[in-house]
């Protein structure tokens, strides 16, 4: 897989300048020069092979080649709902959950939280989610959302029909797939007894990883695990 490079532009077959922090990799990091590959993405779920015509200081000319429809998403949405673990786990968190494949992502803010992400900590993910589907080869970008209040997220009309809220407990119930699934983590405290009642009057189950603690991005990890293969 020849090396991959993001824009938000919208990319057709011909001739089409880069710039921005991708030009500033391709041309001072990695000094590409007339006639090297690279694959460009934009999150529409096609691959843009391109050739360099020419560099500049901060622009890179390339000739995209042809799209390439692509696909490496699961069959199915999984939507991981989870509170914000502190520091660079949280980074690590998203890099994986893209990784895997996860649809959407929703920050939660529950009685529990610790961190209470702003605007800035979301827009730090988005760029994230670029930089780990450059590497895993994602053409279409994990969704992250605002954060949510926990009645607020319950009440979102938009998720898939299969509902979960992980809690502590002695074992792990079955997660069936059809028609994609959220699972619901808590920080590292856990849910609240009332907040776990709000989601089941709402309809959701709740089901467990096993009876030890975890922390909060190895339990969502863990979750878009066992999600991610039934595909």
């Amino acid at each position: 897989m020849a090396d991959r490079f993001y824009t938000p532009d919208p990319l057709a077959p011909g001739e089409y300048t880069l710039t921005g922090s991708d030009a500033h990799h391709i041309t001072a990091v990695r000094r590409f020069t007339t006639g090297d590959a690279i694959t460009l993405f934009n999150g529409d779920g096609n691959d843009y092979p391109a050739t360099v015509l020419g560099t500049g200081k901060k622009s890179v000319t390339l000739n995209i080649l042809r799209t390439e429809p692509t696909d490496r998403e699961l069959p199915f949405e999984v939507v991981i709902a989870s509170a914000i673990p502190k520091g660079d786990r949280a980074d690590f968190l998203i890099e994986k959950l893209t990784e895997l494949g996860v649809t959407r992502f929703v920050p939660l803010i529950t009685t529990r939280s610790v961190v209470h992400p702003k605007e800035s900590t979301v827009e730090k993910f988005r760029r994230a989610v670029i930089e780990a589907s450059k590497q895993c080869g994602r053409n279409w970008l994990l969704q992250v959302d605002t954060p949510r209040g926990w009645d607020a997220f319950l009440k979102l009309p938009d998720l898939p029909k299969s509902r979960f809220v992980l809690h502590t407990g002695n074992g792990l119930a079955s997660l069936p797939m059809r028609g994609g699934v959220v699972i619901a983590v808590g920080p590292e405290g856990g849910f609240t007894s009332e907040e776990v009642a709000s989601a089941s009057v709402a309809g959701w189950q709740t089901t467990s990883l096993g009876k030890r603690v975890l922390r909060v991005e190895t339990a969502a990890i863990a979750a878009a695990t066992i999600a991610s293969q039934a595909e």
